[in-house]
C-alpha cells in the first residue's frame, strides 16, 4: 500500500504545481481581451475622470483597451451590482468609491453585500472635502463656527449633494462629534448645492474641493477646514477639522475592485500596475490639479480600510436618520 499512496501524493503535488503554474501563466498573459471599468456614476464627475486616467494608463501598459462604462443610478448600486454579477475573471473592474461603504447602511435592501461580494484590488486617491461657509457667517475658524452654531441652534442650513452623499455624511459626522444643530438641505448634486451656498440660501457646505477652490481663492466663500487627516496641498494654509475636533476624518476616495473569487494572481498584477500609475509624475500632477492626494496600498490594506469605513459610516447614517432619495 505504500507505493500507491506515495504515487498518489506525487500525482497530487504535481497537479497542484501545474495548477499554480497555470494560474501564474494566466496572470502573466492577462489581459487577452478588452477590460471594462464600471463607473457607477455619470460621466464627467471626479470618479469618471479618475477612472479614465487610470484606464488609459492600463491600456498602454497592458496592451488591451480598458473601456470606461458609466452605469449611474441607485446611488452607485446599479453599477456595483453589475460587477457582482459578472464572471470572476478580471475583465470587469469596479471603480470603488466612499459611497459603497455608506450605502451598506443607507439602503435597507441591497441585492449584494459589498464586503462579501467585491474583492479589493488597489487604492487610488483620497479627495478632501472643504468645510466652506458663506461670508455672512461671522465665524472664521472651526471653534468660532461651533460656538456660533450652538448660540443659534437650528438656524444654520447645511447643504449636501444629496441624502447619504459623502458631503452629507461628512457634515453629519461633524454634527455628531460637536453636538451642533445644523439643518440639512439636500440637493441633487454638488453643483446646485454650491450655487445656493454662494447665494447665501444655505450657510455651510462640506464641499468637494475641486468645484469650491476657485470661489475660496476669490473670497466668495470662506474655507474653515478640510476634512482629511492631513492638510490639502491645494489649500495648504487651511487647517483640518481634526485639528479642532480630535479624530474627525472624512473624505471622498476611489479605488479598484473586482468580483470576489477573481484569481489572486490577477488582483496582484492589477494592484502592481495601478500602483505604478500613481508613481508617474504626469499622473501625479494631473491628480494634484484636481485637489486630490495619492492613496496607495495593498489589496489587504484596502480591504481593512473598507471594513473600517463601512462601520464608521453605519454609525453616522443611523445617527442622522438618512434615507436614500426616491
Amino acid at each position: 500500500m505504500t507505493l500507491p499512496r506515495r504515487r498518489f501524493l506525487h500525482l497530487a503535488a504535481g497537479a497542484a504545481a501545474l495548477s499554480a503554474v497555470s494560474r501564474f501563466a494566466w496572470a502573466q498573459t492577462y489581459p487577452t481581451r478588452p477590460v471594462r471599468i464600471i463607473v457607477a456614476f455619470a460621466a464627467g464627475g471626479p470618479g469618471d475622470i479618475v477612472a479614465r486616467l487610470i484606464g488609459q494608463w492600463l491600456s498602454e501598459r497592458l496592451g488591451q483597451p480598458f473601456v470606461i462604462e458609466n452605469r449611474p443610478g441607485g446611488g452607485g448600486n446599479i453599477g456595483t451590482e453589475a460587477v457582482v454579477r459578472s464572471p470572476a475573471d478580471g475583465y470587469t473592474l469596479l471603480l470603488v468609491a466612499a459611497a459603497n461603504t455608506i450605502n451598506a447602511t443607507l439602503y435597507d435592501k441591497l441585492n449584494f453585500n459589498f464586503i462579501r461580494d467585491i474583492a479589493p484590488v488597489a487604492s487610488i486617491i483620497r479627495d478632501p472635502h472643504v468645510m466652506a461657509v458663506h461670508p455672512s457667517i461671522p465665524a472664521k475658524t472651526v471653534p468660532e463656527f461651533i460656538a456660533y452654531a450652538k448660540a443659534n441652534p437650528g438656524k444654520i442650513n447645511m447643504a449636501s449633494a444629496g441624502s447619504g452623499s459623502t458631503s452629507h455624511v461628512s457634515g453629519e459626522l461633524f454634527k455628531m462629534m460637536t453636538g451642533v444643530n445644523l439643518v440639512h438641505v439636500p440637493y441633487r448634486g454638488a453643483g446646485p448645492a454650491l450655487v445656493d451656498l454662494l447665494a447665501g440660501v444655505v450657510q455651510v457646505y462640506f464641499s468637494p474641493t475641486p468645484p469650491a477652490i476657485e470661489y475660496i481663492k476669490a473670497r466668495k466663500l470662506r474655507a474653515l477646514a478640510v476634512t482629511t487627516a492631513l492638510r490639502s496641498e491645494a489649500l495648504p494654509d487651511i487647517p483640518t477639522v481634526g485639528e479642532f475636533v480630535p479624530d474627525y476624518v472624512a473624505s471622498q476616495w476611489f479605488a479598484m475592485g473586482l468580483r470576489k473569487n477573481t484569481p489572486a494572481e490577477i488582483i496582484g498584477r492589477l494592484n502592481k500596475e495601478v500602483d505604478a500609475v500613481l508613481t508617474d509624475a504626469k499622473i501625479q500632477a494631473r491628480l494634484a490639479d484636481l485637489g486630490t492626494t495619492m492613496f496607495r496600498g495593498s489589496p489587504g490594506e484596502l480591504g481593512i480600510f473598507i471594513v473600517e469605513e463601512t462601520e464608521k459610516w453605519a454609525k453616522v447614517v443611523k445617527f442622522s436618520g438618512a434615507k436614500p432619495e426616491g
